[in-house]
């Protein structure tokens, strides 16, 4: 068994001035204004689609992501219904040894005592597995625990829902974890649309 940290990865290398024109292309025909075009008129303009609410224009850009965490928290993430996400498939993967993701602020006692449940659902999955048992069978007993991979592919008008809801202070404190990590990640590479979660993200 290993104990891994959750990580994102930003896909595509894309280019987040391109997006942001592209958005902006897109915004000026509500208003007919493609006249006022430049080649740094993109910023002013998605900045004033932002501050009057205007972000349907934003679903014209879409980024993807590739997370690493633990299944409980991939299950809050697919919830977010207008993306679209590729999953590891306990179905279909066998693990000759689980990954887990360990929740955060476990006192050494707490640790101890999920640390000896991981390694018994190890133990369990295994003896299945060397008596014949499918991985699609087996996995009844991984825990919720155990390390995912997924891909989410979302707009930008999206990802600034998920990040709403996501860093929330009520947030799973994982499911924080995990977005800050996504955030981190667009925030790189894609200029305004996001800032204003960064002073919220340690809140």
């Amino acid at each position: 068994m290993q104990i891994i940290q959750p990580c994102a990865e930003l896909l595509g290398e894309p280019d987040g001035t391109a997006m942001l024109r592209q958005v902006e292309r897109c915004g000026r025909v509500c208003y007919k204004s493609e006249w006022r075009t430049t080649e740094d008129s993109y910023a002013g303009f998605v900045r004033k689609i932002l501050a009057n609410g205007h972000e349907a224009v934003l679903e014209h850009a879409s980024a993807t992501v590739r997370v690493v965490c633990d299944r409980g928290v991939s299950h809050e993430i697919v919830r977010h219904r207008m993306a679209s996400y590729c999953q590891e498939s306990t179905r279909y993967v066998a693990y000759d040894d689980i990954e887990v993701v360990c929740p955060q602020g476990l006192s050494e006692a707490q640790f101890a005592a999920w640390e000896a449940a991981m390694l018994a659902c190890e133990a369990a999955y295994k003896r299945l597995r060397e008596q014949g048992c499918a991985p699609q069978t087996a996995r009844s007993v991984l825990p919720n625990a155990l390390k995912t991979e997924l891909t989410m592919t979302a707009n930008l008008r999206e990802w600034r829902h998920f990040f709403r809801l996501r860093l929330a202070p009520a947030a799973h404190p994982q499911m924080r974890e995990v977005a800050g990590l996504i955030l981190e990640e667009l925030r790189a590479k894609i200029p305004i649309v996001f800032d204003e979660f960064a002073a919220k993200e340690n809140t």
